[in-house]
């Protein structure tokens, strides 16, 4: 059974009631159901972790040294400015896939760019929840390839 660990940031407790245009109108209890569900059909142990403060998601990122065999990420406005979050990702060596729930490249100007992203195997943006999904379905991928 694979272990995998979705981190949230800043902001994404607010899911369901922040900018609806944007994020909908479901909760983050809501993704994390959705989630969950699609785990259970492929045997996926999967935990959640969320924070709107850049320290405890980098102590998290360390905690999962040894206990995680990836990771699927949404830093939030971090995404955009972060090294400290970046440092850690490429610290751990954790297979770690960047996900947002919005189409950031269509966004403004200053979201358009991910510092974080290149510390990550990818991103995936623009599918609603269903970025989450996208991206423990192409982490599964990378993994299979560790395997060989």
């Amino acid at each position: 059974m694979k272990k995998i660990l979705i981190l949230n940031g800043p902001n994404l407790n607010l899911l369901g009631f922040r900018e609806k245009n944007v994020y909908g109108k479901s909760s983050i209890k809501d993704l994390e159901n959705f989630i969950l569900n699609e785990c259970k059909k492929y045997d996926i142990s999967v935990d959640f972790f969320q924070s709107n403060h850049e320290g405890e998601i980098i102590d998290k990122l360390h905690d999962c040294i040894g206990f995680y065999e990836g990771i699927i990420i949404n830093p939030g406005a971090y995404t955009h400015y972060s090294f400290a979050i970046y440092d850690a990702i490429k610290a751990i060596n954790i297979p770690t896939v960047e996900v947002h729930i919005s189409n950031i490249h269509c966004r403004e100007e200053f979201r358009q760019k991910s510092v974080t992203a290149g510390s990550c195997i990818g991103q995936i943006s623009g599918f609603g929840f269903y970025s989450y999904i996208l991206g423990i379905y192409s982490l599964l991928e990378y993994l299979k390839g560790e395997d060989k």
